[in-house]
């Protein structure tokens, strides 16, 4: 399982998308949620602001990722 680490409370899932280098811009972040493909803590989601905090986990394309406190 990968890690991205955010310095805010939380950070917005299209934006941990970007952080964690699954997608290459909030455009393809856009589409591969609506369409779907992208699971919020074991469920589908479908809004990309949805708010990430410590201890979350995302997946996307067989790739899972927990978001951490930088402090």
């Amino acid at each position: 399982m990968e890690e991205i680490y955010i310095k805010d409370e939380y950070i917005r899932l299209g934006q941990a998308l970007k952080l964690a280098g699954l997608v290459g811009s909030g455009v393809d972040a856009k589409f591969v949620i609506q369409e779907g493909l992208v699971k919020y803590n074991g469920e589908v989601v479908y809004e990309r602001g949805r708010k990430c905090r410590e201890g979350d986990i995302f997946e996307y394309d067989n790739t899972k990722v927990m978001v951490k406190n930088a402090y």
